[in-house]
């Protein structure tokens, strides 16, 4: 293990753990509810979106320690969107992470009302980011505007209606593009703004930081349905060949896997140029590399 990967495990246990204490307490909650929602949000991850949150603001001055309820806020919203996805009405699926998911385990109206809790509280997380020392009540409220698009029918949810409504259908690659910038893109992209505004950065990097999460995200989703194809199950945690099996357009099946891989070198290439005049880049470049060459 290198130091960067060393580095993505430090700051995904601390998410980790810090993630309990911004969940509804146990005796506040039907137990079963309680229960179905920490099965999901615990369950491991990559933890992706609360990482990009915390080195974003570390990345322009300002401790990750004090944009940790946002990172929390945004992986609530992350984790609700995995349950609504593996539900048999989306798509399907029995693993997650290598575990049953949630309505396998606790039936699907549970899962469901599970999800919609998660969702919901995750803005009573973000929400405790105000009033911490060097973060401006106004960011706040700008990040609880841009999140709640990037989660809604103008982000992610936007992009999931597409995604089931083009399942069989012949689609050309902008509608791809639309798909995957929203369903997978959007999340990502204001987890990386979230924390340079929270940091206070300027308007320039903002745009910067914001067109940086944009590559970020559809490199992800690229590899994604890369690794649908040729992933290896036992890594994976889930079964592969499910976008075949649905019927999905995927990059892969629209522009075939040579062309997926040199477009995931493209974008790869391009989110470093974003930020290749900055001093302090290793760990972008670093995250970069890692999502393109990824296997789970």
């Amino acid at each position: 293990m290198n130091d960067f990967e060393k580095e993505m495990k430090h700051m995904s246990q601390i998410i980790d753990n810090e993630l309990i204490n911004y969940l509804p307490q146990k005796d506040t909650l039907p137990l079963k509810l309680y229960n179905a929602m920490t099965y999901s949000v615990l369950s491991g991850g990559k933890r992706l979106r609360p990482i990009l949150v915390m080195k974003s603001a570390e990345f322009f001055g300002l401790s990750y320690k004090k944009v940790i309820p946002t990172a929390c806020g945004i992986e609530m919203i992350h984790s609700y969107s995995l349950i609504h996805d593996d539900l048999p009405a989306m798509d399907n699926d029995d693993l997650r992470r290598g575990k049953p998911t949630c309505h396998k385990k606790f039936g699907e109206a549970i899962a469901l009302l599970a999800g919609d809790a998660l969702l919901t509280h995750a803005f009573c997380a973000i929400a405790s980011n105000y009033g911490i020392d060097g973060i401006l009540p106004e960011a706040v409220i700008d990040i609880v505007r841009e999140i709640s698009i990037a989660a809604g029918g103008c982000g992610m949810v936007g992009g999931q209606t597409a995604d089931i409504d083009t399942v069989g259908k012949d689609i050309d690659i902008d509608t791809l593009f639309y798909i995957s910038t929203h369903k997978t893109g959007a999340l990502i992209s204001v987890a990386t703004w979230a924390g340079a505004r929270l940091a206070g950065a300027s308007p320039r990097d903002l745009s910067l930081f914001k067109d940086l999460g944009d590559k970020i995200g559809l490199v992800f989703q690229i590899v994604d349905d890369i690794l649908d194809v040729k992933g290896d199950e036992s890594i994976l945690g889930k079964p592969i060949g499910s976008d075949l099996r649905n019927h999905k357009n995927t990059f892969v099946s629209i522009l075939g896997l040579e062309e997926s891989l040199r477009l995931v070198n493209k974008l790869s290439n391009e989110a470093k140029d974003l930020i290749s005049d900055y001093p302090n880049n290793e760990f972008f470049m670093n995250l970069i590399e890692f999502i393109a060459n990824r296997d789970h």
